[in-house]
């Protein structure tokens, strides 16, 4: 070896290097083990099983650099703390300022980022291999941008394992291939690259921006127009309008008549006489408790989401029995579909039988739909059936009738606009969730029927052009993304920066420091490391 103190590396089984092409002249392929630094542990995991468990957590002191820290080729800010005693005993899985950590666990693989200065003393998690580079050969940036770039992930994608969850081992990590240019090569190739990032992070921020402004306009609007601000000037234009407490008393009154209907047909199902006094057994919907509510505008009133609508949930019908499954044709719906807006189809379906033989009910198009479980978005989220269907468990049903069916559009735009609330209500403790006694306690404030068109219709539209405002951000945030893959492809192929016929070839860098111990690659293009013109 020439390089004072190195040692000789071992042969490492490289991987993924079947259609290696052709590199640009003074160009070679290495892996990720050739180009370590040559000191102990210059390539390693984190600790694994007991040496770092939940309970080795702290408040504060040495950070843990973990999965979530790992964007493509960026670090995100996700803090996690070990004491100062314990990172002392896990000093070998250190990282520094300019080492890579690269992510062996996850969907996209490699994809790795260089610590920054600004993290202070950090060990690496298990599944996230920390990369000391040899900076005489190679940058950190470079080696970073290469672990990102489509056509490393593209070939690494070929050896990648695990069922459910794509991982890659140590071993595997060090024989990743990469496309190795002259040192000076990488300085124009890095800060080409980090020009045309800035410039494209920039505009990704400003769209990111724009989108979150579009979403407090929402939340503005929603808000505007429940509290009754939306339709101030509608108000007094129509000062005669029926008050809502009168369409209140029609909807409680259906609602005993429906009652009353369903129990006679039951009594004569069972050709029985109804007995004395049995519509005493009525149970009137229990009315908000408006002790802490706000004042709302002449003419509305609160009601509780139990008086306006039959409340119910679904169930999962046992996997076991294929009878409840197998030829199935009637929808059921499961908590992930209320993040539309309307539900017009199911990804699963259940018989006639499961119906029968189970507490499943069909849902008539119309029925709202909110989730009732979920630590993410998903929990308090409002849909809308828009077919026939039944549902799982985790969601609870709203169902409307005669005139109460006409504030099911006002309720349905409530629900939406009280969603961080609504999630705010659930029960539990590590898991919180809503159930059906929290869902009939609601309050919801119902303007006059005639004042509720306008504020639906005017609703309907705002949110329309934000929606679509939200569509144009996204397909631009996809082209950026594109744009950001077609930027390393290019400079992996020695396209966006020109070669320097002075500049000192990458396999003569390589021979220099390991003596000809580095990993050779395949023998087609071990003639193309370099051109003949060389």
């Amino acid at each position: 070896m020439t390089e004072k103190n190195a040692k000789p590396r071992g042969k490492i089984k490289s991987h993924g290097h079947a259609d290696l092409p052709v590199l640009p002249s003074k160009w070679c392929w290495a892996t990720i083990n050739d180009l370590a630094a040559a000191e102990p542990n210059s390539i390693t995991d984190g600790p694994f099983g007991s040496n770092l468990k939940t309970s080795h957590y702290t408040e504060t002191g040495p950070r843990v650099i973990r999965l979530q820290n790992i964007g493509d080729g960026i670090f995100h800010d996700a803090t996690a703390h070990i004491s100062e005693s314990h990172f002392s005993r896990l000093k070998k899985h250190e990282v520094v300022a300019g080492d890579l950590v690269i992510a062996a666990l996850g969907e996209t693989l490699p994809r790795s980022c260089v610590m920054p200065p600004w993290v202070g003393p950090a060990i690496v998690k298990a599944d996230c291999p920390r990369f000391r580079a040899n900076r005489s050969i190679v940058l950190p940036e470079f080696v970073n941008y290469a672990l990102n770039s489509p056509d490393t992930q593209r070939r690494t994608s070929e050896i990648i394992h695990g069922v459910g969850r794509p991982r890659l081992n140590l071993s595997e990590v060090r024989g990743i291939w990469i496309p190795l240019a002259p040192i000076n090569e990488q300085r124009r190739i890095v800060s080409k690259i980090e020009e045309l990032f800035s410039d494209l992070d920039a505009g990704v921020a400003a769209l990111k921006r724009a989108k979150a402004n579009l979403k407090r306009y929402r939340a503005a609007v929603l808000k505007a127009a429940v509290e009754g601000k939306l339709t101030e000037e509608w108000r007094a234009k129509h000062p005669h309008a029926e008050p809502a407490s009168k369409l209140l008393a029609r909807i409680l009154t259906e609602r005993r008549q429906k009652w009353e209907s369903e129990q006679l047909a039951k009594f004569a199902g069972a050709g029985k006489e109804p007995p004395k006094g049995w519509k005493e057994k009525y149970v009137e919907p229990t009315p908000p408790d408006t002790t802490d509510l706000p004042e709302l505008p002449e003419d509305w009133c609160w009601v509780s989401l139990d008086q306006t609508c039959d409340i119910g949930t679904g169930t999962t019908p046992s996997r076991s029995n294929p009878a409840f499954y197998s030829g199935g044709t009637i929808p059921w719906v499961m908590s992930s579909a209320v993040n539309r807006s309307f539900v017009d189809e199911a990804s699963e379906f259940v018989t006639e039988h499961a119906i029968r033989e189970t507490t499943l009910r069909l849902y008539p198009a119309g029925t709202l739909i909110i989730a009732l479980y979920g630590e993410g978005k998903t929990r308090g989220t409002v849909s809308e059936l828009r077919i026939a269907a039944t549902v799982n468990q985790a969601i609870g049903t709203l169902g409307f009738a005669e005139t109460g069916n006409l504030i099911r559009p006002f309720v349905k735009l409530f629900l939406a606009s009280n969603y961080d609330q609504l999630r705010r209500q659930a029960a539990g403790g590590m898991q919180p969730n809503l159930n059906l006694g929290i869902l009939k306690q609601i309050a919801v404030p119902i303007p006059p029927l005639n004042e509720q068109t306008p504020i639906v219709a005017e609703v309907a539209m705002v949110l329309s052009q934000i929606e679509a405002a939200e569509t144009a951000i996204d397909q631009d945030l996809l082209r950026a993304g594109r744009l950001r893959q077609s930027v390393l492809k290019q400079a992996f192929a020695g396209k966006l920066v020109p070669q320097d016929p002075n500049d000192e070839p990458a396999s003569v860098m390589l021979d220099k420091l390991h003596g000809g111990q580095t990993e050779e690659a395949p023998k087609k293009q071990r003639r193309t490391r370099q051109s003949p013109n060389v």
